[in-house]
């Protein structure tokens, strides 16, 4: 990968590992993007995620984990002692190879829209995407907790969020996303039962006290432990490294004539951090960098043709890259994979392009830009649905006996579940975005136009249909109940959308059309759909009769 950004999303979940894989599967499910680590702690009630990839593909794998989160956290039965404002708390973009700072912040902004659209979450932008001095701190967004966020939500308008409705969530609080450097969080365990000792260390240590700079520190309770901890952000590790932050702990702990019990890196380190520290515990004099063997190997090896010292095995082939005959052929092979859930994100991808075509003949341009985006994302569907059933087909392998299997299987079925119901999700908005702007077309391109809500409805129909069928067996309940809702939802919005492509349009004056409200990806507020296409379709509709006795909807948060 050319271009690498690195993201760290912190989660209000510490001890359901099977949540925890779903995260983790969910961030997986998207093609480009590779998981580097994963922790959990009990007493923080807390878990990290560390994966890279390519911008584009980054923005839609923070965005299923948010959904997963959304969907399997509950704040209101959280305990932990780490400060959170959310069931996903905080979602950090960071800039690897070949990015800035600049991509990072349009990246969080992009996350921070979509969130605040489709998941009806309050979102606050902070670091370097803050648009509010104030709100550029963390630790500002999180002061009184949740309750304090809620407070300020309600009573104050410089505290209205970038994006999503001025409340929190029922479930998930609220979410604060944005563009950092590296940071490296660094935990220092006491041998005390003492929380003031904690927070007094903290408090001695931590810039904003007049301490180090670009240090952070709490002090908290490590129940399960027996012990206290401080722990800290260092925001800048080259100024503040790690071993200056232990040092500066022990020395207020001897004080306090408190031991250390040990220390803790969360999530990963860059490697100049700890070659740093070692420097320095052993007084090495001249130390150069190139002395690591591991980077001298990757040198050595890093010149044309080192590849062919250990060649690496042909992956999946990518069914994006392939011509029409091919593709076709590879659906045709005996083989069960591309198959169903990759035919209808190609028929969905197909619709999405038949309105694109005609938005530009229109000059319907929001509504173009909007399409192709919605098309883009089937295409990477079509991809991750084999590769999903790739994953499935693996957790079965595993023997009743292995005491990982439910937990593995859960969450591979969960994924294959949830990007066929994604398909049924885009494929339903793309075909109201066609219907939305069917009257202002010109007669030979609206033939093209129905089409393509043809195609889209089949598509929607071909989606659900499989994420049905994968949902039947999966055991865990929590999982079935939110997915269910999904397929609720939009099996609403494909019915009404039949109703609407098989009933003329009438052209009484003032006639307005009904949609039921049970949009894709969540709920998506019926002028919210009309401010992505730029059209109303209050003119010249009729007003059909719904099958549905569904009221104005709610996300089922």
């Amino acid at each position: 990968m050319a271009r690498l950004v690195e993201c760290v999303p912190n989660f209000s979940e510490g001890r359901n590992q099977a949540t925890v894989q779903a995260l983790v599967d969910a961030v997986a499910s998207v093609t480009g993007v590779r998981v580097l680590s994963r922790a959990m702690d009990r007493d923080h009630h807390r878990s990290v995620l560390t994966f890279v990839g390519e911008p584009e593909a980054m923005i839609d794998a923070a965005f299923r984990a948010i959904r997963v989160a959304t969907d399997l956290i509950d704040l209101r039965k959280h305990d932990g002692v780490h400060p959170c404002v959310g069931a996903t708390d905080v979602v950090p973009f960071v800039p690897m190879r070949g990015t800035t700072m600049a991509d990072c912040i349009r990246m969080a902004k992009r996350l921070g829209q979509r969130v605040g659209q489709e998941l009806d979450i309050p979102v606050f932008l902070y670091e370097r995407a803050a648009t509010r001095p104030d709100h550029a701190a963390l630790e500002s967004v999180r002061r009184g907790g949740l309750e304090g966020l809620g407070f300020r939500l309600a009573s104050d308008p410089d505290w209205s969020p970038d994006f999503g409705p001025a409340r929190l969530h029922k479930t998930a609080g609220a979410i604060v996303i944005g563009a950092r450097p590296p940071l490296i969080a660094y935990n220092v365990n006491l041998r005390s039962t003492d929380l003031t000792v904690a927070r007094s260390i903290a408090k001695t240590i931590r810039q904003s006290s007049g301490g180090i700079p670009h240090l952070k520190a709490i002090g908290v309770e490590l129940a399960s432990r027996r012990m206290v901890q401080v722990a800290m952000n260092l925001t800048d590790y080259q100024v503040t490294p790690i071993h200056v932050a232990f040092e500066a702990v022990q020395a207020q702990a001897a004080l306090h004539n408190v031991g250390i019990a040990g220390s803790e890196i969360i999530g990963l380190v860059p490697q100049a951090a700890l070659v740093a520290a070692a420097v320095d515990a052993l007084g090495l004099d001249h130390f150069d960098p190139a002395q690591l063997l591991e980077t001298r190997i990757e040198t050595a090896f890093s010149s044309e043709g080192a590849g062919q010292v250990k060649p690496t095995p042909p992956g999946p082939t990518d069914l994006r890259r392939l011509s029409v005959s091919q593709l076709l052929d590879a659906i045709a092979a005996a083989t069960p994979i591309p198959a169903g859930g990759a035919v209808a994100a190609l028929v969905g991808a197909l619709a999405g392009a038949l309105g694109t075509m005609a938005a530009r003949l229109s000059r319907q341009y929001a509504t173009e830009h909007r399409l192709q985006e919605v098309g883009r994302r089937l295409r990477d569907l079509l991809q991750a649905d084999g590769e999903a059933y790739r994953t499935f087909i693996e957790a079965a392998k595993l023997t009743r006996k292995d005491p990982n299997r439910p937990t593995v299987l859960s969450s591979a079925l969960h994924v294959a579940t949830e990007i066929p119901l994604e398909i049924a999700e885009r494929s339903a908005e793309a075909g109201v975005l066609l219907y939305a702007f069917s009257n202002k077309v010109k007669p030979p391109v609206g033939s093209d136009l129905k089409v393509g809500l043809l195609l889209a409805i089949a598509a929607g129909e071909a989606g659900l249909h499989t994420a049905k069928e994968n949902l039947k067996v999966q055991p865990n309940q929590r999982l079935r109940q939110a997915l269910s809702q999904r397929i609720h939802q939009v099996s609403q919005y494909l019915e009404d959308l039949r109703g609407l492509c098989y009933t003329p349009r009438l052209s009484q004056p003032g006639a307005k059309i009904k949609l039921a409200q049970a949009s894709p990806g969540k709920v998506r507020k019926r002028n919210e759909w009309k401010s992505k296409s730029s059209i109303t379709t209050s003119k010249k509709h009729s007003k059909l009769p719904r099958k549905s006795s569904r009221g104005k909807g709610s996300s089922g948060n």
